[in-house]
C-alpha cells in the first residue's frame, strides 16, 4: 500500500529526473518562466559523404546533453555536384528526426535556390522549395523525437510552384520558450535568388515582403508576451559592412546599401531589422549560416555610425572544404531569462570531429 511519504519520495524522484532545462511545457507559447536552458544551432553540413560520418557524431553529441531545442540554418548539402533528389530531403528528415530535442530548420540556398544549378540536377528551383515544404513544414510543429508547436506564417503569401501559386509562406514560424521568442525566416544567400543559374525576382519580392512583414510581427509579439530577447534564424549572411568580399555581400554599414556589383536582395530587410532592434532595446541574436564561418559579433551600426549595442550577430560553423570533419561542429547557446544579455554562446567541437588537433 502507497503511503504518503512514498507519494512524496516518488514525486521527488521524478521531479529530480526532469531536466530544468524542460522545466517549461513545451507545447506552450506562453510560458513566462525564468527558467535557465540551452539550445543548440549547426547548419551548412553535411558537404560530403565524409561530413555524413560527421553529422552523426554530431548529432550524437547534441543528444549527449540537456538541450531545450535545437534550429538547423538550412544548407542541407554542397552547392554543387549535388542532387536536390527526393534522397537528399529524406536523408535530412531522418538527422532532424534522430534529435531527441525538438528540432526547427529553415531552408538554405543550397537546397533549393541553387538546384537550378546543371551540377545538382537542373531542377526548377521553386518546385524544389514546394518540396521541402510538404517534407519539413507540412505541419505546425517541430521535427525531433519531441515536438515543440509553432506559430506558423499565415500572411501576406509567398510564391508557390504547385497551383494555388500564392500561398502562406509556412516555413516561416515562430516559438516562445521561456520569456524569450524565437523566429525563423527564408532568406536566402545568392542573392536571396536574385541572382546565379536562373534568379526569379517575383519570388524574391513575395517572399521577402513576407520576411519582412514576419520580422515586425514577431517584435510585436514579442513586446506583447514580454519577451526579454528575441532569436531570429535564417540561411543567409547579408552582409553588414565593406570588410570581407569573400564571406558576404559588401555594404556600406550606415545606409545599408550594398556596394559591389551584385543585386542587393537584403537591403530593405536589414533596414527593417536595424528598425526592429532599435526600437526593441533588449537583447537580439541574428543566426545565420552561408559564409561557413563561426563567429559572434556586433557588425550592425545606425546611421550615423554607432554600434547597435543589444545586436549580435551569431553565425554557426560550416563545411570547411577539403579538410572532413574539421568545422562539423554546433554552438550551445545558454538562455537566462533573469540575465542582462539573455544569450552566451559556446562552440562545441565534437570530440569526434576533431582534424587539426585530434584528441591524445
Amino acid at each position: 500500500m502507497l503511503t504518503r511519504k512514498h507519494l512524496i519520495l516518488a514525486a521527488a524522484a521524478i521531479a529530480l529526473a526532469v531536466p530544468a532545462a524542460y522545466a517549461f511545457d513545451q507545447e506552450s507559447n506562453d510560458d513566462k518562466s525564468n527558467n535557465e536552458y540551452a539550445i543548440g544551432l549547426w547548419g551548412d553540413v553535411p558537404y560530403s559523404v565524409a561530413q555524413e560520418t560527421g553529422v552523426v557524431n554530431l548529432i550524437a553529441d547534441m543528444n549527449s546533453q540537456k538541450l531545450a531545442f535545437t534550429v538547423n540554418d538550412g544548407d542541407l548539402k554542397a552547392g554543387s555536384n549535388s542532387a536536390c533528389d527526393s534522397a537528399l530531403y529524406a536523408k535530412a528528415l531522418g538527422y532532424l528526426n534522430s534529435l531527441k530535442a525538438p528540432a526547427m530548420f529553415t531552408p538554405g540556398d543550397n537546397d533549393w535556390t541553387d538546384c537550378d544549378r546543371a551540377s545538382n540536377g537542373g531542377y526548377n528551383s521553386l518546385e524544389r522549395l514546394d518540396y521541402e515544404r510538404s517534407v519539413f513544414f507540412s505541419t505546425p510543429y517541430s521535427q525531433g523525437q519531441r515536438t515543440l508547436r509553432q506559430e506558423v506564417q499565415a500572411t501576406p503569401s509567398c510564391l508557390w510552384f504547385t497551383a494555388p501559386t500564392n500561398r502562406p509562406c509556412v516555413e516561416n514560424r515562430r516559438w516562445m520558450v521561456g520569456r524569450v521568442m524565437y523566429a525563423t525566416l527564408n532568406v536566402q544567400g545568392c542573392c536571396n535568388n536574385l541572382c546565379d543559374t536562373a534568379p526569379n525576382p517575383a519570388e524574391f519580392a513575395a517572399r521577402n515582403a513576407a520576411d519582412i512583414a514576419w520580422l515586425q510581427q514577431t517584435f510585436a509579439a514579442a513586446k506583447d508576451k514580454g519577451a526579454v530577447a528575441v532569436m531570429l534564424i535564417s540561411q543567409a549572411d547579408p552582409g553588414f559592412d565593406g570588410s570581407d568580399a569573400t564571406r558576404a555581400p559588401l555594404r556600406n554599414p550606415n545606409t545599408l546599401v550594398e556596394t559591389d556589383a551584385n543585386p542587393d536582395g537584403y537591403k530593405d530587410f536589414l533596414l527593417a531589422l536595424r528598425a526592429e532592434v532599435t526600437a526593441f532595446k533588449l537583447p537580439v541574436a541574428y543566426v545565420h549560416g552561408d559564409s561557413h564561418y563561426f563567429r559572434v559579433d556586433k557588425p550592425l551600426l545606425n546611421t550615423t555610425g554607432a554600434r547597435l549595442e543589444n545586436f549580435t550577430r551569431v553565425e554557426t560553423f560550416g563545411d570547411n572544404a577539403g579538410n572532413g570533419n574539421n568545422d562539423v561542429q554546433w554552438i550551445k547557446v545558454l538562455v537566462d531569462p533573469k540575465s542582462r544579455e539573455v544569450f552566451a554562446y559556446q562552440p562545441q567541437i565534437v570530440p569526434a570531429n576533431r582534424v587539426a588537433v585530434p584528441l591524445p
